[in-house]
């Protein structure tokens, strides 16, 4: 599904040039769960950006279901990325004016489905995250671990060939973040190519993968059994 190649990227100023990505290459194949870590400024986050399409790299080959992308422009990008990437972030990222509903539908609503298959989407993938009991509640009338099961929600709701998780239990205690693995375990053992940025060791062991990043650069790369 995924092929880096010496990927870069460069950060620079006036007075610094700072390598955020450093002759990357690694592969994620389709219905694979792999979990990138390394310490805070190695570059996970700016790789993760990269593989939902939300930046381009300053250099290597980014091949994506078999098209080249490093080079796409921000449209392109934009209309790849709506169609195959869903995102769960630490921080939720749910719209607080939005019902749990509304914001579930939104990713729907972008790609022109229309109402009423979007109702009967949205109220399946709520029914799926067990929170169709809430449809009608705020983001802040919900626990962490439910707002956090919306996000979810809304990255699977267009049935995107790849997750993407940025810390998503960052923000959760552990009972609830055990929740919200076993939901990207589950959404995983259905298809789903998840790519997951952690810090935590025990996250990382529901992946199938880990590959540790140092300085822009992978440093190892483990198979879990």
């Amino acid at each position: 599904m995924i092929t880096i190649t010496d990927l870069e990227k460069f950060y620079s100023t006036e007075e610094i040039k700072t390598i955020a990505l450093n002759k990357l290459s690694f592969k994620v194949n389709q219905g694979e769960f792999v979990a990138i870590m390394g310490p805070s400024g190695c570059g996970k986050s700016t790789l993760l950006n990269i593989l939902g399409l939300l930046d381009d790299p300053d250099g290597g080959s980014f091949v994506f279901n078999g098209e080249e992308v490093s080079k796409y422009g921000e449209r392109q990008r934009a209309n790849l990325r709506k169609h195959n990437v869903g995102f769960v972030f630490q921080s939720f990222n749910l719209i607080d004016e939005l019902t749990v509903f509304e914001n579930v539908e939104l990713p729907l609503i972008y790609t022109g489905v229309k109402p009423d298959e979007r109702k009967k989407r949205v109220e399946e993938v709520l029914e799926k995250m067990q929170i169709m009991h809430r449809s009608k509640h705020f983001p802040q009338q919900l626990s962490g671990g439910q707002q956090q099961r919306v996000a979810v929600a809304r990255a699977v709701v267009n049935n995107p060939k790849l997750i993407l998780a940025d810390e998503p239990t960052g923000n959760l205690d552990s009972s609830n973040g055990n929740e919200v693995m076993n939901l990207l375990t589950e959404l995983n053992t259905a298809g789903t190519t998840i790519i997951m940025v952690t810090h935590s060791e025990h996250d990382a062991k529901y992946s199938n993968r880990i590959i540790r990043m140092i300085d822009g650069q992978k440093v190892t790369e483990n198979v879990l059994v």
